[in-house]
């Protein structure tokens, strides 16, 4: 008979364990130890996690994740570690397929975490309380005349010799100087970090006995299946009642599936002529005119376009869910149905593709920022979505395996985007287009630690800049919002500063490999790190 798995333990140690690494640090060597830690109690307590295809794929992520935390120490690598941590743990406890439906169940043991935590420490303590009792009276019984013999012994040796006094001296100096370091730590900062600990590591090592939405993403199917409904069934559904209320009695007997795809079709085609034209528009003065529609702000066009996008893929996920449920996907004459909707799904590509080439112009003109950044992961985003509802469409696939593949693309994207040190990117690019790029020195300065060798690098190329400046040189590297390179590197000095005063207070559990880079160079003589280039 196997042991049963005491499940109190690992939440304890993860809870002590994070309270004592965390305390006063931030997130470097520290994040490696907690990572390593949960992820062997995972798979100690839920040992048929390791043959799971997804927790093993969301373990290879965590550590890549892991590995940037240490290299390049961003907020995405800090977040994309989080993540992948605690879908991989979700994955490990129940048996899931889908992302949403894994944070459904995330969303549960947070929801029931104290439940699970008293019933893991009552299960802990159920023993034969008699016998457990009994032993330890016993132990108390025989270890009292041990004791009294060796207290008295040791005032005996104590007072006769002069070496061994002095060797329990120096060990009762090192207890209470321990008992003190120790007593450090006791505040109510700390008790609250254990508390913290102690609710992160019960939601992610403990499941919930509530498996709803395990037994509903098991329940789903990536594969449309022709099904008979009764007209009592299809009148419970919102799209049969919102199909009811445009076609009316159309909606019912023989003919509904004609009738609706006769008005998907329809649709489909007043859509993409909608979009042909938007699209014509773009290709005319967007993508054949090499000077770009100047009457148009830039910002004003990106924006437009983003949001025409934005609202377009909606649209488009939308009505093909609607027109493409159940029963009608296996209609034998929908062929001018599936027409549009290819046709609609590549036009919307081209429009992404003219939004990404806004975006472009964009950065040409103004350099890089995080939104500018975030619009292609968007557009990323859009086309693979965009890929997945085609195959939707071509292979039959339910709206389950629709949205289940965009959530595992979010994740892989994620775990990608972690690999980039972005603040590095956006200052390195903006300052070596300076000539170009009009510089926003408040949002240089608000970059992370990370670009502080960037911005010392360029600190005498900034002082050149507003010399030319003052002799009259064209002003299209003009520095914006008002401010001076002089203020530059009085803020720069002071971040510097801070920085050094900042990194004095970490212990090593706190190290990564950026934050020693940018100490290194700062407290030796400023010479120019390898950074590479974007």
């Amino acid at each position: 008979m196997n042991k049963p798995i005491n499940r109190a333990l690992p939440v304890l140690l993860g809870a002590f364990l994070f309270s004592i690494i965390f305390w006063q640090e931030k997130l470097g060597v520290n994040t490696l130890l907690f990572g390593t830690f949960i992820s062997a109690a995972i798979f100690y307590l839920y040992p048929g996690s390791l043959r799971s295809r997804a927790v093993a794929w969301l373990l290879l992520g965590q550590l890549a994740c892991l590995a940037m935390v240490l290299l390049h120490n961003t907020l995405l690598s800090k977040i994309g570690f989080a993540v992948t941590l605690t879908l991989m743990a979700v994955f490990a406890e129940y048996k899931h397929r889908s992302p949403w439906f894994a944070t459904g169940s995330l969303l549960t043991s947070i929801l029931f975490f104290p439940a699970s935590l008293l019933e893991t420490m009552q299960g802990s303590r159920q023993r034969p309380a008699r016998k457990s009792n009994s032993r330890f009276f016993i132990l108390i019984r025989l270890s009292l005349l041990p004791l009294l013999l060796a207290a008295a012994f040791f005032l005996i040796y104590f007072s006769a010799n002069k070496v061994f006094q002095d060797m329990t001296t120096h060990l009762l100096y090192y207890l209470n100087y321990a008992w003190l370091f120790l007593a450090a730590y006791l505040s109510w900062q700390w008790l609250l970090l254990l508390l913290l600990g102690l609710l992160i590591c019960t939601i992610i090592l403990l499941k919930s006995k509530t498996a709803y939405f395990s037994k509903k993403d098991q329940s789903m199917k990536d594969d449309l299946q022709r099904t008979r409904r009764t007209l009592a069934r299809r009148m419970r559904q919102p799209v049969f009642s919102l199909m009811e209320t445009v076609m009316g009695r159309l909606a019912r007997g023989p003919l509904a599936l004609k009738y609706a795809h006769s008005m998907g079709a329809f649709s489909l085609a007043l859509l993409n002529i909608l979009l042909l034209v938007v699209n014509s528009i773009d290709i005319r003065f967007l993508w054949l005119n090499q000077a770009r529609n100047q009457e148009i702000p830039l910002y004003q066009q990106l924006h437009e376009g983003t949001g025409l996008l934005t609202l377009s893929i909606l649209l488009a996920m939308l009505v093909l869910l609607c027109f493409f449920r159940g029963n009608l996907n296996f209609y034998s004459k929908n062929g001018w149905l599936k027409f549009g909707a290819y046709c609609w799904i590549l036009q919307n590509g081209l429009l992404t593709a003219s939004v990404f080439l806004r975006d472009y112009d964009y950065i040409q003109q103004y350099g890089l920022t995080y939104k500018r950044l975030g619009v292609l992961f968007f557009l990323l985003m859009v086309l693979t979505g965009l890929l997945t509802v085609l195959v939707k469409i071509a292979q039959k696939k339910t709206s389950y395996f629709l949205f289940r593949v965009n959530a595992w693309a979010a994740v892989v994207v994620l775990v990608a985007a972690c690999g980039i040190n972005w603040d590095q990117w956006i200052a390195r690019y903006n300052l070596q287009h300076r000539d170009r790029v009009p510089l926003d020195l408040v949002f240089l300065l608000n970059l992370s630690d990370k670009t502080l060798p960037l911005l010392h690098q360029y600190k005498d190329a900034l002082v050149e800049r507003q010399a030319e400046l003052d002799r009259g040189q064209p002003a299209s590297a003009l520095i914006t919002l008002g401010n001076s390179p002089a203020y530059l590197i009085q803020q720069l000095e002071q971040r510097e500063q801070q920085f050094l005063q900042k990194q004095q207070q970490f212990s090593w559990l706190s190290w990564n490999y950026a934050d020693a880079a940018v100490r290194n160079y700062l407290l030796a003589g400023n010479t120019v790190l390898p950074l590479q280039k974007p």
